[in-house]
Formats: C-alpha cells, structure tokens, sequence
C-alpha cells in the first residue's frame, strides 16, 4: 500500500528527527517523518501531576556550552529556570551523611586528592581523542582494549576516589565502568567539556530545566510540520532503489523518497531490515552499541521541606538502590518534588523488582537522606527507560571494549540514500539534547548536498 511520497524520509520523530525535518524545509525539501510512538520526542517525555506543572520521565537538563540547544529554545520560546542549588548538598557514605555547601564533599583530605588527580588525567587524556574521529587517537588502541573499571583500579588509591569515579560512570552513562571502554570514556569527557561540566550543575550539564518540560522542545517543533508527521507507524523495512528508497511500516504503508535520515538509537536501528543488507561494518555497530540502564523516581509533596532545612535536595550516596537525588520541585516551589535515579546495575535489579519494591528502596533512601518527612509523599511516581519498546534504555549508547577501533568509522558514513542521526551521532554533547540536534542538522546537510 503505498502511502506517501516525499525529497527526504525521517526514521523517528525525537529532537534529532524533527530537527533535521526543520533543516530540510528550511532548504525547499518535503519530508515525511516516520515515528513509531504515538508521540514526539523520543527520549524526551513530560507528565503532568497539576495544571501547569510538569516533571520530565525523560532527559531534562541544558548546561552551559550547549549552544545548539539554548539557541533553538530561545527561537522556539521556551522558558528555562535554573535548577535549585541554594543551601548545603548531602552525601551519604559508609552510613552516615555529611552536609556540605559548594561542590566538594567533606571525605577527607587523601580521598579528595585521589580524586582530583584522577580527574585531571582523564580531562587530559581526553583532550587527545579526536571528537569526528577517537579511533584516531595516539593511544587509540590501548584505550580501547581497556574498560574504564580497569583504569579506576590502576589509577586510583582510596575507596572513596573509585566510588566517585563509579558514581561518575553510573550518573553520566547509566551504565557501570567495566561496561564500557576508557577510549569512550575520554570521548564522551572530551564531547562535554570536561568531568566537571558533566557532572556539576550550577556551571554544568544538570544547570537549566524546561518550564513546561523538555518533551515541550519537541512538541513546538512538530507543531509546524502538522501531518507530515506520521505517529504509530514504526518502520521495519528500508529498500534502496536505483533513485529512490522506500520505508515500509508496521502496518505495511510504504513511503518513498529520495534519501532516509534514520534518527533512532543505533540499538533500534540494527532491528530494522535493510535491502540490500547494510555493509558489515554498520551491522556489527549496531550489534555493540547497548543503551544505559535508568529509572527515574520522582516524590511529590505539599513543599519543598528539606529547604527548611537549609538543604538543596543534592544528594550523592552509596546506598542501593538511589545514588542520586536532586531537587526537582517547580520554578514557584508551589510543591516539592525529590527526583532519584536508579542507573546501570542497580536500575537492572529495581526493574526487575517491579513497582512496589522500587517506590519503597526509593522512600527508604529518601527518609535516611531528610528524614521521616520523606517518607510519606502525596505521590510516587517512577520511568524505567529500558521497559520503553521504542528507547531500550537511556541515556544513550556507550562503546565496550573494541567497538571505536573496530567500527566507529561506520556510526555516521551514509550508505547509498542512507543517511544517520541521533544524539550517539554527535560529536559535542554525544548522549544529550545537543547533541541531537547536531546530528539532525549534520544529516540534513549531508542529504542536502546530494539531492
């Protein structure tokens, strides 16, 4: 049945798809895009829990550097606001929590030292990966034969600098480090500005939130294109003709074009059926390419008590299964929402345990970090993004051992009218909002220059 013809095709409708859409039309191109969901935005998802107040299930956060992104928001509209850092942080380890103000935990002097010497080399080192490029590096095969678990345990000499490099691991790439390889690591280091600007939130990638969420991005995008978005059609086959190319869906609708930009994680890409069969290089990528491990946990009470407390809801932790917490309460602080993150391992085992046992570890972890108060939210909710059929995980794709070397080269080389987007595409800010628009507007240049 054939069903609708256009210059380009798009293979999902997440930032990275709707913004290489806007670049296209921006050039005189008709698209079509092609998502499988029955909504835009990808990893990008917002729920509302009143009138005008959202929280974000999916990716949530822009820091600075982000220039692609800040741009797009302003053009598109969209109200930020800083996330809460006013007041003293928390850290809990070896069952006792500590407060502090600014950005550095009181562990001790030789932990603090470790750490910061760790930081150092691997900012260094970082800067010697190529970004268009890692396989390139000068170490680029012994980096790559490595896990970072096994340059932890070289490099470190504390308990507490390895457990900061593991809670690094988890909170950057919701996956634990003997997942992927020190040559992915130093690049994703090097795409996002350093260990610190990854990890910190004033000054870092965790700075600014979405008024209205960040799904908002790419529901103002879509607005535009109207029905040439098409939802609920997920694609399962992508024919190259001698001029043209064809997608077939689900539901057995073919559209056809003159080139296809696919703009879903490499994971959900190799499960498409390509004719001609794609290259072998691309095809074992993708085999090799697993998504992060992460659920989301939110608490919702009547306001932001911890406040009282001269506390801004920081909280970093040893305790299973909540490594993480952030205060994620409204811009008006109309009520107060605690947001925890179960990642790599741990989101493994609570996806397991289903949803009870996740909201209990959750109110657990919460009433050792602030208390009794902590315990009794209004509401609870939680997203496990490897549950998610069209994501497979968040919060985006890492590289084992041998997957840079072997067969990076194949992650953005078009094939034929082929062509790839999506955020693990980008060079800058690989894994977040900007690098998917990188991607998007890369591809569509690249389509733009052969049509």
């Amino acid at each position: 049945m054939k069903h609708g013809e256009a210059d380009v095709l798009i293979v999902g409708a997440g930032v990275a798809g709707l913004a290489a859409a806007h670049a296209l039309m921006q050039h005189g191109k008709e698209v079509i895009v092609l998502e499988a969901r029955e909504r835009v935005g990808g990893r990008l998802l917002r729920h509302a829990i009143a009138p005008d107040c959202w929280i974000d299930l999916g990716g949530q956060w822009l820091g600075p550097t982000q220039e692609r992104a800040y741009a797009l928001a302003q053009r598109l509209q969209l109200t930020l606001f800083p996330t809460y850092t006013e007041g003293e942080s928390l850290v809990y380890f070896g069952g006792q929590a500590r407060r502090y103000a600014g950005t550095i935990p009181k562990l001790g002097i030789l932990p603090l030292l470790d750490f910061g010497s760790a930081i150092a080399k691997l900012d260094k080192m970082a800067h010697q990966v190529p970004l268009d490029a890692p396989w390139k590096a000068p170490l680029a095969a012994c980096w790559d034969s490595m896990t970072f678990a096994s340059w932890i345990e070289q490099s470190l000499r504390t308990r507490v600098g390895r457990w900061g490099l593991k809670l690094f691991s988890e909170a950057v790439f919701a996956a634990e480090p003997f997942e992927f390889s020190l040559l992915h690591a130093l690049f994703y280091i090097h795409s996002g500005g350093g260990v610190e600007r990854l990890s910190n939130t004033r000054g870092g990638a965790q700075q600014d939130r979405f008024a209205e969420g960040a799904q908002s991005l790419a529901l103002r995008l879509a607005e535009p294109l109207g029905a040439r978005v098409q939802l609920n059609q997920p694609v399962r086959q992508i024919r190259q003709h001698r001029e043209s190319v064809s997608a077939t869906t689900q539901s057995g609708a073919i559209y056809t074009a003159r080139a296809v930009i696919v703009a879903v994680p490499p994971t959900l890409a190799g499960r498409i059926e390509y004719d001609p069969p794609l290259p072998p290089a691309r095809d074992q990528l993708t085999q090799r390419l697993p998504n992060g491990s992460v659920i989301k946990c939110f608490a919702v009470y009547d306001r932001p008590f911890w406040r009282d407390y001269g506390l801004n809801g920081f909280v970093t932790s040893d305790l299973e299964p909540l490594h993480l917490v952030f205060d994620n309460s409204p811009p008006d602080g109309s009520c107060g929402i605690l947001l925890g993150f179960m990642e790599g391992a741990s989101a493994r085992r609570m996806s397991a345990a289903g949803f009870e046992a996740r909201r209990a570890a959750t109110l657990q972890c919460l009433t050792r970090y602030f208390g009794e108060r902590a315990a009794q939210p209004e509401l609870y909710i939680d997203h496990d993004w490897s549950a998610e059929t069209w994501s497979r995980g968040c919060y985006g794709a890492h590289f084992p051992p041998g997957a840079w070397t072997q067969f990076g080269h194949a992650l953005r080389q078009p094939i034929g009218r082929i062509f790839w987007a999506g955020t693990e595409t980008a060079t800058r800010w690989m894994g977040y909002i900007n690098g998917a628009i990188e991607s998007g507007e890369r591809a569509a240049q690249e389509v733009i220059e052969i049509l």
